[in-house]
């Protein structure tokens, strides 16, 4: 099969140098092997003509809950730990195999067709193989993993582990999944947070990921009263407790990270924490505003990522985009959080957090080809004379925007239209899946 031909793109490269480009991008197999002043096309290329268009890095989210997509409007209006306790853990606890998957295809739809093309995932406890198959299906790069909870009277009886069982069904997701798909699709232990969690099953989940040299992603300080419940239990702070059971490393990946005293923030950086900011989530939880300018002045490597549909509701990055640079602009002034860094944070920042930086993140040849192609010609990004580019990606664009989406080398959406999914099928598939799962409900609860 030929190649693709992107041509006469304004190239966002994100590069070392971040370059601006006027040229083309050929594509060979699942690289980029052409950037910049046109080259011959080869006889079985596919030509994309794009001139007048804006090519970009796949944008990366380094928070998802494909698991949860079902449960969108299911509860709204709840603070983090009533959220969990009333509505997710028992929505979470009635899931089948189906309603899994369904949920998956539902979010990974959203994603691609909104031009992310990579993700950090974590699913539930149960039937994580079909979420698998969905990410696999969809074309996604994905690092996903099944919810790990052995600990907490307020956790289901349906969603509450043996931690043997647990770690042993997560060993086995990992031997399967770990790799997939010409490595788009790799495996995460996702222990869920430490108020959910035994101390024997962190320390498992620390020998288990070392052993097979994968991530660990969890939630850690996103709300104050699950602080104070952790020093409660176990006489630490949230990250100083993972730094005390040696879980702090590169390879961990925390979601959220608010509320953080000077240690905690010491700890990050010394022991190179990766974080995930998901500022929309964090709003409409009232959970807080991250100090994401201190955190990226200290060197932290920091992402962005929309966290589960039910606490967002959307999964659109250039949502998030905007919403973490205009809530810091408040309190640290209009200079913070400029377009370009948060822009930064979208692509080479995920492409770090997920370990893949030599990969994604940056159009470079050499890399793979996660591509995502912008018609910016529209009333809403003009005028575009003498306009920074960033600042239109960031403050002007619109998911609506996306023509199309590359993961791989695949085209995989274009022109409104996810390649990979029945969409028909999709809605239709979901409605029936919550009804489901909402007629379980009282035997649940």
């Amino acid at each position: 099969m030929g190649g693709l031909y992107i041509r006469g793109a304004q190239i966002v490269t994100m590069n070392d140098r971040e370059d601006i480009l006027f040229g083309d991008v050929r594509i060979e197999n699942d690289r980029i092997v052409h950037v910049g002043t046109p080259v011959a096309p080869q006889p079985d290329d596919r030509i994309i003509e794009a001139a007048g268009k804006v090519l970009i890095p796949g944008l990366i989210q380094t928070h998802i809950h494909l698991c949860q997509t079902l449960f969108r409007g299911q509860a709204d209006d709840l603070e983090l730990l009533d959220w969990l306790s009333k509505r997710i853990w028992p929505l979470e606890a009635a899931h089948d195999e189906e309603s899994v998957y369904y949920s998956a295809l539902l979010g990974l739809g959203e994603l691609i067709r909104s031009g992310t093309t990579a993700i950090v995932d974590m699913e539930t406890v149960h039937h994580t193989d079909y979420a698998f198959q969905a990410m696999a299906q969809s074309g996604i790069r994905a690092i996903s993993g099944k919810v790990m909870m052995d600990f907490g009277t307020e956790v289901p009886l349906a969603l509450r582990e043996q931690t043997q069982d647990s770690v042993d069904e997560s060993v086995r997701l990992l031997e399967k999944w770990h790799g997939y798909a010409n490595g788009r699709l790799q495996y995460a232990f996702c222990p869920r947070f430490v108020i959910s969690c035994t101390e024997e099953l962190l320390l498992q989940v620390r020998e288990r990921s070392r052993h097979y040299g994968v991530k660990v992603h969890t939630h850690a300080s996103e709300n104050r009263k699950e602080i104070e419940i952790v020093e409660a239990q176990r006489g630490k702070r949230n990250i100083a407790y993972l730094a005390h059971l040696g879980l702090t490393s590169p390879d961990l990946i925390l979601a959220h990270c608010i509320w953080l005293d000077e240690e905690e923030k010491e700890i990050l950086r010394r022991d190179r924490v990766k974080v995930s900011h998901c500022p929309g989530s964090n709003l409409k939880l009232a959970s807080g505003i991250a100090a994401i300018p201190e955190l990226l002045t200290r060197d932290i490597a920091l992402s962005l990522g929309a966290d589960g549909a039910p606490c967002n509701n959307n999964l659109d990055m250039f949502h998030e985009m905007r919403l973490a640079s205009h809530i810091q602009k408040v309190q640290h002034g209009p200079r913070t959080m400029e377009a370009k860094t948060v822009f930064r944070m979208a692509t080479r920042g995920g492409a770090e957090v997920m370990g893949l930086e030599r990969d994604i993140g940056s159009i470079e040849p050499g890399k793979k080809a996660d591509l995502v192609l912008l018609d910016l010609n529209d009333y809403h990004t003009y005028p575009s004379a003498q306009v920074d580019i960033y600042g239109r990606l960031v403050y002007s664009a619109t998911r609506a925007d996306v023509v199309m989406t590359i993961i791989d080398g695949r085209v995989v959406m274009e022109n409104g239209v996810v390649l990979t999914l029945d969409k028909a099928t999709v809605l239709r598939e979901a409605n029936r899946s919550i009804e489901r799962l909402l007629r379980r409900l009282p035997d649940i609860c």
